[in-house]
């Protein structure tokens, strides 16, 4: 009897083990963000700038901190192409940029060159002058990336850049370059 006790009791741990694998197979994987959900309360939203990542590069900058690369929508390219904003002309409502900034790792077959590791965050402007008229016609989002968890979530008033709860966030920052549509970005010569 006592064999056949420590049986059953062995083919009743077994069973229970093969129920929790089972149950752990059966539960349903945690869905991946979907990015063009996320927005800045009381502000802009991935949704509006959908397709950034096959826009056109404008420029590339880079800190010691930080490496970016900076596109935007053909609308954006096509005021460049005609010299604005440094012509003085204004960005033509509808224009949008995006701006992902990356950490900077030596590329490991020229180690003088700096390239892009992983992804820290997107920031996101637009123009909308009568959506954004009391903030020179613009409006910003800044997302932050969470490389271990594949998920953007908005940048906190304590964030860098700094962003409260609408899309103007920017417009402080962007002051210094008011002469040129609040825009920094300098299209380069191709």
């Amino acid at each position: 009897m006592h064999t056949a006790l420590k049986y059953v009791i062995g083919l009743s741990s077994c069973v229970a083990l093969a129920a929790t694998i089972a149950i752990a197979a059966d539960a349903p994987a945690k869905p991946k963000q979907d990015k063009y959900t996320v927005k800045v309360p009381g502000g802009l939203g991935f949704a509006e700038f959908k397709g950034y990542e096959s826009w056109q590069v404008v420029s590339v900058s880079h800190s010691p901190k930080a490496m970016a690369v900076i596109v935007g929508n053909p609308t954006m390219v096509k005021a460049f192409e005609a010299g604005i904003p440094a012509n003085g002309k204004p960005v033509p409502d509808g224009a949008r940029m995006a701006k992902m900034h990356y950490a900077p790792k030596p590329n490991q077959y020229f180690p003088d060159a700096i390239v892009p590791d992983k992804q820290m965050d997107v920031d996101f402007m637009v123009k909308d002058s009568k959506r954004f008229g009391d903030s020179g016609g613009w409006g910003y989002a800044a997302f932050k990336y969470d490389a271990a968890s594949d998920t953007f979530a908005p940048v906190g008033a304590d964030g860098q850049p700094p962003q409260g709860n609408d899309a103007k966030c920017g417009v402080a920052c962007h002051t210094v370059a008011q002469k040129n549509d609040y825009v920094f970005t300098e299209y380069q010569h191709r």
